[in-house]
């Protein structure tokens, strides 16, 4: 184990594996510029060469179509989008092609491919460029879907999606780039389709996805000191989905609040939820709670950014809700801040 960024367990998973297998490629917009996707290709261009690491015309259906053809030829490409936005000009290709392949082929066709999208907030994203559409892809047979929080996470299931036969949707948020953890050098796969519990509690689960994790984690210290124990549960797998780990934690505590980094409408929170009240109803002792981006499109100014995001301050107060607890003073809590962080777009 040493401690990582997410962004060096990403590159270092795609490193290893274009090691292993002279087959793995990455390609896609910006690529090999000197941004290098956050800094989660740095090094590749140096080590691989062009002909495995290389950028791309701004044609996100053509290219998406390029890896479905380098799949089908026994290649293993890893296609990077550098904003999940404009993945949407490629739905035709994975709706209508990547997902099928293997149904109408019956199986004969392997399709290898590895879809990287960076979702989330920035620096002022506004409502182009902070989407995060897990369940329009989830919605789909044939795509397998995932969310990595962890750098051990990320690092794990990079590994797995770009060693599965089926094409593969990772997310993962601009602000995870910077989280540090402890990350297995060698090699590793992480099973696509398993939950992981990121804390143990008896009180209430919190299911969260993707930065709501960090958020979540960060309710829990505040409210810990208040004598209320929350458990978090991170399905890291969109689709497949490990619903048995959701329903033992929701059946222990009675109370469940799902932190999704989405819209709530037709989303994914409202998929856990209607699972939850089909397998759980008698084991609940309050309805299921969404939380996740206001209904709107994300507004560019930071003062209304910060209200179209959920964050801790979120959850702890639907846990007093929920719980029938006293209003926490929170003067004296630090919060996370971007702005700490930010030194320019580039």
């Amino acid at each position: 184990m040493r401690t990582l960024s997410y962004r060096q367990a990403i590159n270092e998973a795609i490193q290893q594996e274009m090691e292993r297998d002279p087959r793995v490629f990455i390609y896609g917009l910006d690529v090999p510029d000197h941004k290098r996707i956050f800094g989660s290709t740095v090094g590749l261009l140096e080590k691989f060469g062009s002909e495995r690491c290389f950028g791309t015309p701004l044609s996100e259906d053509a290219m998406t179509g390029f890896g479905l053809g380098a799949a089908l030829n026994g290649l293993r490409p890893i296609h990077v989008h550098i904003r999940v936005d404009f993945l949407l000009l490629a739905l035709n290709q994975l709706f209508n092609m990547i997902s099928c392949y293997r149904y109408m082929t019956g199986g004969k066709c392997a399709i290898p491919l590895v879809i990287r999208a960076v979702i989330g907030r920035g620096w002022g994203q506004s409502f182009q460029h902070s989407k995060s559409l897990q369940s329009i892809f989830a919605h789909i047979p044939g795509l397998k879907v995932i969310m990595p929080t962890s750098p051990q996470d990320a690092k794990g299931l990079m590994i797995a999606a770009i060693r599965d036969n089926n094409p593969v949707i990772v997310l993962e948020h601009r602000w995870l780039y910077d989280v540090e953890g402890d990350v297995e050098e060698t090699p590793f796969e992480t099973p696509i389709g398993t939950a992981r519990i990121l804390r143990t509690g008896k009180d209430l689960t919190v299911i969260a996805t993707s930065w709501m994790n960090i958020e979540a984690q960060k309710a829990a210290q505040i409210l810990e000191k208040h004598h209320v124990d929350l458990e978090i549960i991170d399905p890291r797998s969109i689709s497949p989905l490990d619903m048995e780990t959701l329903v033992t934690s929701v059946t222990k505590t009675g109370h469940c609040i799902i932190a999704d980094y989405d819209w709530l409408n037709c989303g994914f929170s409202s998929e856990i939820s209607a699972r939850l009240m089909e397998t759980c109803f008698h084991s609940l002792k309050s309805p299921v709670k969404r939380i996740g981006f206001a209904p709107t499109p994300c507004p560019g100014t930071r003062p209304l950014e910060n209200l179209f995001y959920p964050n801790a301050i979120t959850i702890i107060r639907e846990v007093e809700k929920k719980l029938s607890l006293s209003k926490i003073d929170l003067s004296q809590e630090t919060f996370y801040s971007y702005e700490n962080k930010f030194k320019g777009p580039f």
